[in-house]
C-alpha cells in the first residue's frame, strides 16, 4: 500500500515500524558485534592489525553497497523492499558464526552481514525521511536511534547473562559461550524482518521528479562540504573494537567489558530522542559540533587512562557523543537534499564514511601493534590519533558548513 507523507505533527506509522525493526535487529546484532573482537582475540588468537583489517573490510563493504542501493531506491522509487532484502540477508548470515574456526570464516560472515546492512540502510533512511515533515525530522531520527540503541542494550544484556551463566570464573571469552550467543541471536533477527515486511508502508518520491543520476553533480554544496569534513573525522574514528580491547588491556574482564557496553547503550538510548527534539529547535550544526568536540576529549582520555574503570566511564560518555551526532547527521542530510535524491545522498555519505573506515581501522591496528617495535607506539596511539583528527574536522566543520 502506497501513502504520501503526513502533513501534521503526528508521526507516521513508518517511524514506529522502523524503530521496532531497528530495535530487534540490534538485539540480535549487538549480542554478537561486541564479542566478535573478543572471539577473534581470545579464542582464535588473531592480532590487532588483522582485527582492524576485518572490521575495515566489513564496514567498507557495507558502505560501497549503500551507494548502489540508495541510488536504486531513488531510480525505482521503492524504499521498503530493498530494506527488507537487506535485513533478510543479514539474518541469513548470522547462524554461520556458530561454525567459525578461523578468522577467514569470520571475515566471510561479516562481509555477508555487512552487504545486508549496505542494502538496507540508505533506502531505510530515505523512507524514514520521506515519512516525516522537516520540522519533525529530528525527533523521527532520534526515536529511531533510541529504538536501535535500546535494542543494543537488550542484546548486550542477554549476551552478558549468557556469559555469566556459562563461563563462571573465566576472564576470557570461550568458544562454547560464543556459540550459545550466536544461537540466541537468531530469533530477534527473524522477527525484525517480518515486522518490516508486514508493517511498513511504501513512501515514494513525488510523481514527476527528475530521475536521479549516480553522481555528486547537482548535490547541494553544503552536503558536499559536510561529506568532505566527515571523511576527515572518520579517518580518526576507528572501529569501536579497539575501545573494547583497550578496556580488556586495562584490566576489564569479559563481564566488565559487557557492563561497559551496557552503560554506553543505556546513555545513548536515553538521550537520542531528547537530543533529536533539541536539534529541531536549535539546529543540527550545533549538535554535531558539540559531539565531535566531546569525541576528541573522550579519545584523549582513552589514550591516557590507567585503569579499566576509567575506560568504562569514558565509554559511557561516548554514548553522549553518539546521541548528539548520529540522528542529527542523518537529519541534516535530509535538510540539504530533496526527497527524490535522498537515497543516493545517504548512499554517497555512507560509502564515503565506510571507505574511510578501512584505512582508519588499519591505521589504528598498526599503531596499537607498534608497541615494542621500531614504530615505538602502542595501545594509546590510536586514541591520540583519533583525538587529533576530531579537532581538525571540528574546526573545518565550524568554518565551512553553514
Amino acid at each position: 500500500m502506497e501513502q504520501q507523507p503526513v502533513k501534521n505533527t503526528k508521526l507516521h506509522r513508518n517511524v514506529w515500524i522502523m524503530t521496532f525493526t531497528s530495535m530487534l535487529t540490534d538485539i540480535s546484532s549487538e549480542m554478537l558485534a561486541n564479542i566478535i573482537p573478543l572471539f577473534l582475540y581470545n579464542v582464535l588468537g588473531v592480532r590487532t592489525s588483522l582485527i582492524g583489517l576485518i572490521d575495515g573490510i566489513a564496514e567498507s563493504t557495507a558502505s560501497i553497497t549503500k551507494i548502489f542501493s540508495g541510488y536504486l531506491s531513488d531510480k525505482l522509487r521503492q524504499r521498503k523492499w530493498l530494506a527488507v532484502l537487506g535485513y533478510g540477508l543479514s539474518t541469513i548470515a548470522k547462524p554461520f558464526y556458530y561454525f567459525a574456526t578461523t578468522w577467514g570464516w569470520v571475515l566471510g560472515i561479516r562481509f555477508t552481514d555487512r552487504v545486508g546492512k549496505g542494502v538496507r540502510t540508505a533506502p531505510r533512511d530515505a523512507l524514514l525521511a520521506g515519512s516525516t515533515t522537516p520540522e519533525r525530522r529530528g525527533i523521527a531520527f532520534g526515536i529511531q536511534r533510541a529504538g536501535d540503541t535500546a535494542g543494543a542494550f537488550i542484546g548486550i544484556l542477554i549476551a552478558t547473562l549468557i556469559i555469566a551463566f556459562t563461563q563462571k570464573g573465566n576472564t576470557l571469552l570461550t568458544r562454547p559461550t560464543f556459540q550459545t550467543i550466536v544461537l540466541a541471536s537468531i530469533i530477534p533477527s527473524v522477527l525484525a524482518v517480518l515486522i518490516l515486511a508486514l508493517g511498513a508502508r511504501e513512501i515514494k518520491p513525488k510523481e514527476g521528479a527528475k530521475a536521479p543520476v549516480l553522481s555528486l553533480k547537482g548535490m547541494d554544496k553544503r552536503f558536499l562540504t559536510y561529506l568532505g569534513v566527515t571523511i576527515l573525522f572518520t579517518l580518526g574514528n576507528s572501529s569501536d573494537s579497539f575501545i573494547i580491547l583497550r578496556g580488556q588491556e586495562r584490566g576489564l574482564t569479559v563481564l566488565g567489558v559487557m557492563g561497559m557496553l551496557l552503560t554506553f547503550n543505556a546513555i545513548y538510548s536515553l538521550l537520542s530522542t531528547p537530543i533529536g527534539i533539541l536539534s529541531d529547535k536549535i539546529g543540527r550544526r550545533r549538535m554535531i559540533l558539540f559531539g565531535w568536540l566531546l569525541y576528541g576529549l573522550i579519545y584523549l582520555g582513552l589514550a591516557l587512562s590507567k585503569t579499566g574503570s576509567e575506560i568504562w566511564a569514558l565509554y559511557g560518555l561516548y554514548g553522549i557523543y553518539y546521541a548528539f551526532t548520529e540522528g542529527s547527521g542523518k537529519a541534516m542530510i535530509a535538510d540539504f537534499i530533496p526527497d527524490e535524491k535522498r537515497g543516493t545522498a545517504y548512499g554517497l555519505y555512507a560509502m564515503a564514511v565506510g571507505l574511510t573506515a578501512l584505512p582508519a581501522s588499519l591505521i589504528a591496528g598498526l599503531l596499537w601493534q607498534g608497541a615494542g617495535s621500531w614504530l615505538g607506539f602502542g595501545a594509546p596511539a590510536p586514541f591520540f590519533f583519533g583525538a587529533l583528527m576530531s579537532l581538525l574536522a571540528g574546526v573545518l566543520f565550524w568554518a565551512l558548513v553553514k
